[in-house]
């Protein structure tokens, strides 16, 4: 019989980039264990209680539900060297189950069993001894609300109490997480023996022989019970993804149809089933015109259910927002699907390649790369990377491993290639790294991900960890119920639409330096923009400003907190070149270029230094963004001058400063419980009614 087909489950990919098929990934963060429960919600995971916070059971102790008092009693019972079981439970009409009996494993007896008519019949030990060790449970119903308490309990036992090393063999604690389920039978798919694929788990988690939470019984049982019925689920979990591709197919049709804009294609294997699938939107089609210029294609995630790897285009707005430009479905994971995966996303944003694109590290997804955008610089996420370290390096280096990161975050930020290639190779003979494979995988990619060498690309903030870490939570929460492929494909449809047309929430940020500079470029770029500019006009104020013989500037800070920098100035054409390349970067002109221009007696930024990504207003049309940053100013002015006349007179008495103290506390409250609305509809008309006296 074939085993019940689970949900749709997205996973990440856990297959490391090295090559190496016995080698996976287990990212930094990431709670096996929580995956497991996603898996299969009937396999929970026992938490883990300290000694100090489980205490023995006494008669009247109080549970919410039978479920926490048989944890509670487990967790105990392996505290102290044994094990439990549930025993006989009563029922009836009105309250349903109302006793539970939880026993010691080796309570009772076996009662003899009918001998097999074979010639010589195995006689298995019973380890049932009479055992009377027991926790009753009786339902009560409190204030219409059911709970449980403990009606007897004992813990006299009349058998030998296991040590720690010896009660985690026993059956009750001895599970097969998901996560090494499927390990297990890769290895063994691969034709490992049993015992090896034991071998093999004791080196990927670092445990001495032995010490795993299963033994080779069970391993040996799960491989067996699987081999009868894998084949069969295959076909199944085959038929299911078929009919799910072609479903979504079809609503991929009939959005089309509803929608001009919407595009999509598919391909179909040998036997005419569908085989990938991609698809884009209109709104974030027309968006990519402008914020196409760097994007971020993030392969993190496959379904485990269906074996389809999921690809999701972002972009990032004028307002720092997360844009999706599209999806794709891959049956296979190599060079030939994401060729055709970057293809169709290509044609949908009808022929224009992006400048930059970031990707985790796949060497199919690289060279497809070189080969369909081969004038866009590829940029490996340097988050991507952060997060496979402890799986690379944490067992190799054990109490080293700590010291090892802290040396590599310093590594990858460093300016200078030639520092980079010299500080690596320190690296690697301080921590006998020389022959490891993923330290050669990082050393092959070396252009693609340390700050040396992708300084002069641009990447428009898209690298920073905020967006990253925004990107991670939209996917982890779209992505985390057991949906299927439909229901999947309406959440990501939401987002995208409402995705390219949302805005920064802060619509207005005080003036910090009263430099006519600040003061121009609050009136142009978005308030994401403006406030990553502002704290770099701010920071230029610490900086000396030295004229060089050749006409740039040197730039040093006043107490020598950052390196020096060069600065070239071209009057002609207004050009501005800092040597720290943020500007080339980024989109955003840095401290060190706005303190040169405002010894240049500068009142406003060049406007080739307001790029078009960063404005208020560009090609995609106006929305009312001016005119709110004007009526958010206005609104602003007139509650400073009620709130310095209101403290004026709030400190001539006490009991002046009660009253007010007082009414606007009550009036905060008030205004916090007042329903938010979309856009700020504050007008000229009501402004001028908070001016009349």
């Amino acid at each position: 019989m074939a085993m019940k087909l689970p949900a749709n489950i997205w996973i990440r990919r856990q297959q490391c980039p090295c090559g190496d098929w016995k080698c996976y990934i287990r990212y930094e963060g990431e709670d096996q264990a929580s995956i497991s429960a996603r898996l299969v919600k009937s396999e929970t995971v026992p938490s883990q209680l300290s000694s100090e916070s489980v205490f023995t059971p006494y008669v009247g102790q109080i549970f919410k539900s039978d479920e926490d008092a048989f944890e509670y009693y487990s967790n105990f019972a392996r505290k102290n060297g044994f094990s439990i079981r549930k025993a006989r439970s009563t029922e009836s009409q009105n309250l349903g189950v109302y006793r539970r009996d939880f026993v010691c494993y080796r309570s009772g007896y076996n009662q003899p069993r009918k001998k097999a008519n074979v010639e010589h019949p195995r006689e298995r030990k019973s380890v049932r001894c009479g055992c009377d060790a027991k926790l009753y449970l009786t339902k009560e119903i409190v204030d219409g609300v059911s709970q449980w308490y403990v009606s007897q309990f004992s813990n006299v036992h009349n058998h030998e109490l296991l040590e720690d090393d010896q009660v985690r063999l026993l059956p009750a604690y001895r599970k097969i997480q998901e996560a090494d389920q499927e390990r297990i039978l890769l290895l063994s798919k691969a034709g490992f023996p049993v015992n090896r694929i034991l071998k093999v788990l004791e080196l990927e988690k670092g445990v001495q022989p032995g010490q795993l939470p299963f033994i080779e019984k069970d391993v040996r049982n799960f491989v067996r019970t699987c081999k009868k019925t894998v084949e069969e689920n295959d076909a199944l979990l085959n038929e299911k993804r078929e009919n799910e591709l072609l479903e979504l197919l079809e609503i991929c049709k009939a959005m089309a149809k509803r929608d001009t804009e919407f595009v999509f294609d598919y391909t179909r294997d040998e036997n005419g089933k569908v085989e990938n699938l991609s698809w884009a939107y209109g709104d974030p089609i027309h968006a990519y015109s402008v914020f196409g210029d760097v994007v971020s294609f993030d392969t993190s995630y496959r379904s485990l259910t269906y074996g389809l790897l999921l690809g999701v285009w972002f972009g990032m707005s004028n307002h720092g927002k997360a844009i999706i430009f599209g999806c794709v479905l891959l049956q296979e994971e190599n060079s030939h699907s994401f060729s055709w995966a970057l293809q169709k996303f290509v044609q949908f944003m009808r022929g224009k390649h992006p400048r930059t694109i970031l990707t985790d590290i796949d060497s199919g997804l690289r060279d497809a790369i070189s080969r369909e955008l081969p004038n866009t610089k590829h940029v490996v996420c340097i988050w991507h990377i952060l997060s496979k370290l402890s799986s690379w390096f944490l067992l190799p280096l054990g109490l080293h491993y700590a010291d090892f990161k802290v040396q590599f975050d310093m590594l990858w930020h460093l300016e200078n290639i030639s520092d980079f290639e010299h500080q690596w190779d320190l690296l690697v003979a301080q921590f006998g790294l020389a022959s490891d494979k993923h330290i050669a995988l990082l050393y092959l990619y070396r252009a693609s991900w340390p700050f040396s060498f992708i300084r002069s690309s641009f990447l428009a903030r898209t690298l920073t960890a905020d967006f990253f870490q925004s990107l991670e939570t939209f996917l982890k929460r779209i992505l985390g119920a057991q949906t299927c492929l439909q229901v999947f494909f309406e959440q990501v449809s939401n987002a995208a639409y409402s995705g390219s047309r949302a805005k920064e929430g802060m619509q207005y940020l005080h003036i910090k330096t009263g430099m006519p500079i600040e003061e121009h470029a609050q009136s142009t770029l978005t308030p994401y923009a403006f406030n990553v500019l502002q704290n770099e006009i701010v920071l230029s104020m610490q900086y000396v400003a030295t004229e060089m013989r050749n006409g740039s500037y040197l730039l040093q800070h006043y107490k020598k907190m950052d390196v020096e920098r060069l600065v070239s100035w071209t009057q002609d054409d207004e050009q501005v070149h800092c040597a720290c390349k943020e500007f080339d970067h980024s989109g955003i002109l840095c401290r060190h270029s706005i303190r040169v221009l405002a010894v240049k007696n500068y009142f406003k930024l060049p406007d080739k230094y307001f790029l078009l990504r960063w404005r208020l207003q560009n090609s995609l049309g106006t929305i009312d963004d001016a005119h709110s940053q004007g009526r958010s100013e206005a609104c602003a002015q007139v509650f400073h001058s009620l709130a310095a006349t209101l403290l004026t007179e709030s400190l001539i008495s006490q009991e002046r400063f009660n009253y007010v103290h007082g009414e606007l506390s009550g009036l905060l409250e008030h205004v916090r419980t007042m329903p938010v609305v979309d856009e700020f509809s504050l007008n000229r008309t009501t402004v001028n009614e908070f001016n009349d006296p």
